[in-house]
């Protein structure tokens, strides 16, 4: 039987491939591995254990942890007896984290670590209704989850009646958007909407003709994306490996070997940057042959092959150059998925001829989250775009450029906020999603930029920032930026600089590096980046092309404010954070 509601994986799974490493996590030296069938021995376990707490069907529970094993138990034994888990980012307000656990009704919370229990609490004080907090890792002050495990281990009931009355159609989870304004909306997901994306991605990645069977996985699983994909890879018996942390990814894909992973495009980014960056350092012939596999790489067209002879070089660059690239992957990557943001087409040709397939999708947690995505065979991929239309979902563009969204993917709403609900979904069941695109070639959506973010010039003409800052950022040197310039008779830029790139190019060019703030006033470093602008300027009509910059002397982060917990930039208050910076930019 096809599963119907996302807890039915793990037992298909079973029935059809079961794993001796279906799930695993680093613990000290050596990684934990749990295989399927005690996988779903605990989840039983801490089901039954859950009855006896008390949780009811559509309690809420939260759930704020790193990946790791515990957080999947928790979210599967919750399901199975239709129970609603609300996951949270580690990284978010006390302010955000009270105001979830008032607005979703909380009865319990989990946690994974000492900081987090700390933070939680404080948050939760006074809020009668949480009845409890408990840690995934061993803490003084703090019940365990094994706890509840242990107490369903000795009162075991039988679950089958809890499962039968859980429908496909049911809310599984509540999902609280960051959002770039106002407090968070909780999106309400059913385990059709989640399950009706897991399989159609199934249905279509050649899984087993590209020997997919081991993956890594790092992006948070309170993101929509990283939790869809869990449940694919539940559904495809692909064995999951945690990552100890953002640091060590690169040591755990070594380590792990896998054939796939999800990533959001920062990363591949970074993975780029740190490989050019060892490139500028070599010298002589070696040099020579990199920048020229560089420049092959950035020729690539898996459409439209420039030629034989091209073909024939391309196969001794990756002989000899990218080789090095797929070992810093780990070595056996087959597939890479990316979302969450756009994806440079720069950057995706490059790996894509180094013989490392990125397939860029899109959507938004409201849509559960697939949209629409690349696929692995050629015909239906187009670097640059998004890809066809998710199977069951359909697109359309609106009048006014507007991407609209129809399926069995779209949320049943926002919680608490009917009028909210109305506002992205018409009466007719278009979700609008707020990204303003078009198709190409009839089939391939493109992502242009978001409805609210773009702006118009004094001049009358429309800036869509994000295209612009896109490209700017295909740049080495920069790291971070926010074009601006609503009213204004041209636009600008906010640029922090890529201050390990630029150590290094003042290395290589004997200016002495003092300290960050310093070196964004130096003159030959300003006079770089303003080369760097230049050409990306010449990508854009004379009305968006930035005219003036300037370079900032830090990051924006999640803790300031200034982005969302997936790293979007809230325009706003970057924009109260540098309004004398920015009104500097239309002084003359």
């Amino acid at each position: 039987m096809e599963p119907s509601r996302l807890f039915d994986l793990i037992e298909y799974q079973f029935k059809n491939h079961p794993l001796q490493d279906a799930l695993a996590y680093k613990e000290g030296n050596s990684w934990k591995k749990y295989s399927t069938e005690e996988v779903i021995n605990i989840i039983d376990a801490v089901s039954c254990g859950f009855i006896h707490l008390g949780i009811s069907k559509d309690d809420k529970v939260g759930i704020v942890a790193n990946n790791r094993p515990e957080w999947n138990f928790i979210d599967l034994a919750l399901q199975q007896i239709g129970a609603v888990s609300v996951p949270m980012y580690p990284t978010i307000t006390e302010k955000d984290y009270r105001y979830i656990f008032e607005d979703s009704q909380l009865k319990y919370v989990f946690v994974s670590d000492l900081e987090l229990f700390s933070k939680v609490k404080a948050a939760s004080e006074g809020i009668e209704r949480i009845k409890g907090i408990y840690s995934f890792d061993p803490l003084e002050d703090s019940s365990h989850w094994s706890e509840v495990k242990k107490l369903g281990d000795e009162n075991p009931v039988d679950l089958e009646p809890y499962k039968n009355q859980v429908l496909p159609d049911d809310l599984v989870t509540l999902i609280y958007t960051s959002g770039t304004t106002g407090n968070p909306k909780g999106v309400m997901l059913t385990h059709v909407n989640i399950l009706s994306n897991a399989v159609a991605v199934r249905k279509n990645l050649p899984v087993e003709e590209l020997n997919i069977k081991t993956s890594l996985s790092f992006l948070p699983l309170c993101h929509i994306f990283e939790r869809t994909t869990f449940y694919f890879y539940l559904y495809s018996s692909i064995s999951i490996y945690y990552a100890e942390n953002l640091e060590k990814i690169g040591d755990n894909l070594k380590k792990v070997k896998p054939e796939m992973f999800t990533t959001v495009p920062r990363l591949l980014e970074k993975i780029y940057d740190k490989i050019v960056a060892k490139g500028t350092e070599l010298t002589g012939i070696k040099k020579q042959l990199f920048f020229w596999a560089l420049n092959l790489g950035h020729q690539y067209d898996r459409q439209n092959s420039p030629g034989f002879w091209y073909d024939v070089k391309l196969k001794i660059a990756n002989k000899i150059i990218f080789s090095k690239w797929r070992e810093a992957v780990g070595g056996n990557i087959k597939l890479i998925a990316s979302g969450g943001a756009a994806l440079q087409p720069r950057l995706a040709t490059i790996f894509w001829s180094a013989q490392i397939p990125v397939l860029e999708a899109y959507g938004l947690t409201e849509t559960s989250p697939g949209i629409a995505f690349n696929r692995y065979n050629e015909e239906d991929m187009r670097i640059g775009t998004v890809g066809p239309a998710l199977p069951g979902v359909e697109i359309k563009i609106a009048d006014d450029g507007e991407v609209l969204a129809k399926g069995p993917n779209i949320m049943k709403g926002y919680y608490n906020q009917p009028e909210k609900t109305a506002e992205v979904i018409d009466e007719q069941g278009w979700f609008h999603t707020g990204d303003i695109g078009e198709m190409v070639e009839g089939r391939f959506l493109k992502i242009t930029d978001r409805k609210k973010e773009m702006f118009k010039t004094s001049g009358g003409k429309y800036i869509a920032p994000q295209l612009i800052e896109n490209k700017l950022k295909e740049s080495i040197f920069i790291e971070q930026v926010m074009v601006v310039g609503d009213g204004q008779k041209f636009p600008g830029a906010l640029i922090v600089p890529n201050f390990d790139a630029l150590k290094e190019w003042c290395k290589h060019k004997g200016i002495s590096y003092s300290s960050d703030e310093k070196m964004i006033k130096e003159e030959r470093v300003l006079e770089k980046l303003e080369k760097e602008v230049e050409k990306s300027n010449a990508q854009f009509a004379q009305w968006e092309k930035i005219k003036k910059t300037i370079l900032l002397p830090k990051l924006w982060t999640v803790e300031a404010g200034e982005l969302t917990a997936k790293l979007s930039l809230k325009r706003k208050i970057i924009m109260n954070h540098y309004k004398s910076e920015i009104d500097s930019i239309y002084l003359d």
